[in-house]
């Protein structure tokens, strides 16, 4: 598939698939089964291979490569037989890093980001709360300056990679001013003391992803941890959000890609009443209709890219990237299922893990509510936007 057509370079990342082949979908069955994937050894493999820093400065390990080119990455990850694994490797790449990257210090950069981009480091980001989720701006952790240090507390949700993180990119109120000016990111080793994972969650997907809530007590870390400026982490953290939605919707097009090609190759085999599933005039047309609705999220995904490499605001647009990749994610993978019959409703089949994983999409990194709420605000048609 076409990457970029800005940047003019093309290609699926053949040699990332051919090590997904090689050394990691051949344990995807066990790592859905023991509900996590060894995440240190599967970043080492990653990151000795240069897959972990592709978006990254060479001078920290990366490639010093643009972002469709980690999109391209994204898409590749999509062949991974479990999409929890390849969501853990999605907060590695692009959920708690770019921050980091863009506002870090350097001595910051070389002891967090140096290391996740290797491999050696597993990154988790710590924003989600009990009672804040999808509203960032409601958050409660609390980071207060004692000394030279930050004294941290309470506690963050939903936190992927969280069991078995290194290191966490925290959202946490470092002053009591308005909601939008009062947080900042600090870099949280996981192994300080008061850092405690306090469980991990049952899913109903992507079971191989450990997925931590995790509690913080009286944790101190050096105020050289923080990320940029003071009081600018609820922007840094929307930017970063940005990234989160481009890479999710480039992991979502691979999927697609892949849930298409399955189904056609089995409705294609599979015959009933003297003729294949695919002979359908109903079936074809349909799996046709969802080519189509496919080819238009890619063109979607792809302006996305371009306006965000000639250095657009894509707020709205990754918004809308976001929302038509969750629900398109929903309604191929449930249309794809009823052609698989009674198969698809057994884990024996990719199909059905796919229709299992994907209700996450329109949840996580931001609800579907909240994506059209962004939309609205840019449209200028909801109700505090209107003059």
């Amino acid at each position: 598939a076409v990457v970029s057509t800005q940047s003019g370079h093309y290609g699926r990342g053949e040699n990332l698939i051919k090590l997904i082949d090689t050394e990691l979908n051949p344990h995807c069955e066990e790592w859905e089964r023991e509900k996590r994937f060894p995440a240190h050894k599967v970043f080492k493999i990653l990151g000795d291979a240069g897959y972990l820093g592709i978006s990254k400065p060479e001078e920290y390990g990366g490639m010093g490569l643009d972002i469709s080119y980690e999109a391209m990455g994204a898409e590749a990850y999509a062949h991974l037989n479990s999409a929890g694994a390849g969501m853990g490797i999605g907060v590695q790449c692009d959920v708690a890093t770019p921050a980091l990257m863009n506002y870090g210090s350097e001595d910051l950069k070389e002891r967090f980001l140096r290391p996740t981009i290797s491999g050696d480091y597993v990154a988790c980001l710590g924003v989600s709360e009990v009672g804040s989720g999808s509203d960032v701006a409601s958050i409660k952790t609390t980071a207060k300056r004692d000394g030279n240090d930050w004294v941290i507390n309470g506690g963050k949700m939903w936190t992927t990679n969280g069991a078995q993180a290194d290191w966490m990119c925290m959202l946490a109120n470092t002053s009591q001013g308005p909601v939008h000016k009062n947080k900042s990111l600090i870099c949280v080793p996981m192994d300080t003391p008061g850092v405690k994972v306090h469980r991990t969650i049952d899913k109903m997907g992507m079971h191989a992803s450990d997925t931590a809530e995790i509690t913080l007590e009286d944790v101190r870390v050096p105020h050289d941890f923080l990320i940029g400026e003071e009081g600018k982490g609820f922007i840094y953290q929307m930017k970063q959000f940005q990234n989160e939605r481009i890479y999710m919707a480039a992991g979502i097009v691979g999927a697609l890609d892949r849930c298409m090609e399955a189904t056609i190759e089995y409705c294609a085999q599979r015959k009933a009443f003297g003729q294949s599933i695919l002979d359908n005039q109903y079936v074809h047309y349909r799996l046709a209709e969802l080519q189509t609705e496919l080819e238009c999220l890619r063109a979607l995904y792809y302006k996305c890219i371009d306006d965000h490499l000639a250095g657009h605001d894509i707020t709205a647009l990754a918004s809308m990237l976001k929302l038509k990749s969750a629900r398109l994610s929903r309604i191929v993978t449930d249309s794809c299922l009823q052609f698989w019959g009674g198969m698809g409703f057994t884990d024996d089949v990719l199909v059905s893990k796919m229709f299992r994983d994907s209700r996450l999409m329109s949840i996580g990194g931001g609800a579907d509510e909240i994506m059209l709420d962004i939309i609205c605000k840019f449209m200028g048609t909801s109700p505090g936007s209107r003059s």
